[in-house]
């Protein structure tokens, strides 16, 4: 007899997410690391000192995200 513990687990959609900045070094870094091995954000964030897999994938979609900047934009206009 097995028995599965309840979990919960939140998403949070993507509007909600802080805007995270990069340096330009490592923004330069992650558009070319891009270009050479893909969304392999592991890889990537060990060239990168100090930031997580997660981290740079939220910045890249935030940055490359039509839907993102969209809503984003949208956002700002009400706020204005």
């Amino acid at each position: 007899m097995s028995t599965t513990g309840t979990t919960t687990s939140e998403e949070v959609s993507s509007n909600e997410w802080e805007v995270i900045h990069m340096s330009e070094q490592e923004e330069d870094l992650i558009h070319r690391m891009y270009k050479l091995v893909g969304d392999k954000w592991n890889l990537i964030a060990g060239r990168i000192p100090g930031r997580k897999a997660e981290e740079i994938e939220r910045f890249w979609i935030m940055r490359h995200t039509h839907t993102f900047s969209v809503t984003k934009n949208q956002s700002k206009a009400k706020d204005s």
